[in-house]
């Protein structure tokens, strides 16, 4: 199949637009035939998923585009790093590893980057619009802003997403077409489910376990409190499985009717979700039982929306948990400084918050205390972090976390 290209990624890859610009267009041209694709497309934005440090390899290549002079061509967000430049006192981390940790983190700006360092860029200013084609790496980003949003992407791994945003192109290919945005899967949930947040983490878990490489459609979802209990099944469904589109009928831009999701097909397969399902689904998120001595409290992945935080603020002055168990917030450095500017943080230290921006509790080290149990309100924080930091997990909604940080246990269900 013959990739074709313009006159002007011809320009880029043949070096008259600097060499850093030849590279990204040189690695995007291989990685475009490799998927199949005919063309390249324009981009309206990138994220970048490669801020975090796993070895000098990623470094190298961020220092190669700067030293060719690269610069990003479109608005670009950046993902997550290895390190809070914000807080960095929080940071638990041998110079060895910090120095350049920091250093990725601080090159993508020298390209143009956006400060953004957050997981979720659709919840900033730079959310993309429906329909828009866009780059974007980070797995529950990608889930959002295809589904929720019904803006346009693949899922773009580390270096892709940075050649895309250096080049301002895109492959066409997979996503970024309409016909292969088609649901192929249709989970029906059944039993009249209460909208709680825990709901769409265990839809967001099955489906992303039950779906494979399909397109996954989702029929009975209740109506969601606000766009974040979306973010929330978006997250869970790309942590278990690999989900990038979900289509919940009557819910998402694409699926306003279940014939629409499935562009006037039938689906491959149908699979009920009950509320046993879920129940169980979630029952593996947590390693522990109720009634567990605590060590903290972790909230906010995804990051923390400042609508997830108008809920936490009231909910801590109201149960005051004291110092005794941290409760961790992982939150963009933006929503921060606007919460600061409200003052709405005043005096919240005193109920043991404690706010982490740039990167995330799981990816880093930063909790006091890896040798007892954490509480989490993230499905993706509670599969993840067992096997990244090595603690126990006991899963609930945000009012379980809270209370059970002023318990000092694992407390679940009603007051």
């Amino acid at each position: 199949m013959t990739l074709e290209l313009t006159t002007g990624d011809q320009s880029m890859l043949h070096g008259e637009q600097g060499s850093a610009a030849a590279a990204a267009m040189k690695i995007l041209v291989a990685f475009a035939k490799a998927v199949g694709a005919r063309k390249l497309l324009n981009i309206a934005g990138a994220h970048i998923d490669g801020c975090l440090y796993h070895g000098q390899a990623s470094l190298d290549f961020v220092e190669r585009l700067i030293e060719g002079g690269g610069r990003v061509r479109v608005p670009t967000t950046l993902n997550v790093g290895s390190f809070d430049l914000i807080h960095p006192g929080l940071v638990k981390m041998p110079m060895s590893q910090e120095a350049p940790a920091r250093r990725l983190m601080m090159a993508h700006l020298d390209l143009g980057c956006q400060a953004t360092f957050t997981c979720a860029p659709y919840q900033t200013r730079f959310r993309p619009r429906f329909g828009e084609q866009i780059a974007w790496g980070e797995s529950n980003a990608i889930v959002f802003a295809n589904s929720v949003i019904g803006a346009r992407t693949n899922r773009y791994g580390d270096f892709i997403d940075l050649c895309c945003a250096m080049t301002g192109r895109a492959p066409a290919w997979g996503l970024h077409l309409s016909e292969n945005r088609r649901g192929q899967i249709l989970f029906e949930l059944t039993g009249g489910l209460e909208p709680s947040d825990a709901l769409f983490v265990g839809v967001g878990l099955l489906v992303g376990q039950k779906s494979g490489d399909r397109i996954p459609v989702i029929s009975g979802l209740p109506q969601p409190r606000d766009e974040d209990q979306l973010k929330a099944l978006g997250a869970a469904a790309a942590t278990t499985g690999a989900v990038a589109l979900f289509h919940a009928v009557g819910i998402t831009p694409e699926a306003t009717t279940l014939d629409e999701a499935l562009h006037g097909l039938a689906p491959e397969e149908k699979i009920r979700i009950s509320r046993a399902d879920i129940r169980h689904a979630l029952a593996r998120l947590s390693s522990v039982p109720d009634g567990v001595q605590l060590a903290a409290v972790s909230l906010g992945t995804p990051h923390f929306s400042h609508e997830e935080w108008m809920r936490l603020l009231p909910l801590l002055r109201e149960v005051a948990p004291g110092r005794g168990v941290p409760i961790y917030v992982n939150t963009g450095r933006a929503t921060l400084t606007r919460l600061q500017d409200e003052g709405a943080l005043a005096g919240m230290e005193a109920f043991g918050l404690v706010p982490v921006t740039d990167t995330c509790t799981y990816v880093t080290s930063i909790l006091e205390r890896l040798d007892g149990v954490v509480m989490t309100n993230s499905g993706k924080w509670a599969h993840y972090a067992p096997g990244n930091i090595g603690l126990s997990v006991g899963f609930g909604d945000m009012e379980d976390c809270v209370r059970s940080a002023a318990a000092g246990r694992v407390v679940r269900g009603a007051p």
